[in-house]
C-alpha cells in the first residue's frame, strides 16, 4: 500500500501525544531534563530559528543517533535514556511529527509532538534562537 507524507504525518499525530506551545514551554520550565529535538536539516533552521536549548538532529541522522545498539560513535548520548521527556518540532510540525513517531517506535516512552512546530511557538510569543 502506498502511503503519502500527509498520511504518515496523520498517523504519527494519532499515535504520539500532541501538545500546544504553551504546554511545551511549561514542560521545558518544569522538567529540566526535557529535550527538544528539531529534525530539520541544519540549513533550514535560520528561516524560523530554533527553540532555545533545542538540539538539531536531522531526521536522517535521528534514525541511528537514537539507536542504542549501534557503536557509541554513532549514537547521541542525550538519547541514551528512553524515558527522558522529549518534544519534537520543526518549522510547522510535520517533520517533527514523523520524528516523534520514529522515537516512539524505537521505544522512547515519553515523547510529545509540538503542534504547529516552531512557527506556532513563535506565534504564541515564545523566543527562538
Amino acid at each position: 500500500m502506498v502511503k503519502t507524507f500527509s498520511q504518515s504525518v496523520g498517523e504519527a499525530m494519532a499515535e504520539v501525544p500532541v501538545i500546544s506551545p504553551t504546554e511545551a514551554q511549561q514542560r521545558i520550565q518544569q522538567e529540566s531534563r526535557t529535550l527538544v529535538i528539531d529534525p530539520r536539516d541544519a540549513a533550514d533552521i535560520p528561516a524560523t530559528g530554533i527553540i532555545p536549548g533545542a538540539m538539531n538532529i536531522s531526521y536522517g541522522s535521528l534514525t541511528y543517533k537514537a539507536d542504542n545498539e549501534l557503536p557509541p560513535d554513532y549514537r547521541e548520548p542525550e538519547l541514551e535514556d528512553r524515558s527522558r521527556p522529549i518534544i519534537t518540532t520543526c518549522e510547522t510540525g510535520e517533520l517533527g511529527a514523523l520524528a516523534g513517531k520514529l522515537l516512539n517506535d524505537m521505544g522512547f516512552s515519553n515523547v510529545s509532538i509540538l503542534e504547529g512546530g516552531t512557527q506556532a511557538w513563535k506565534d504564541a510569543g515564545f523566543p527562538t534562537d
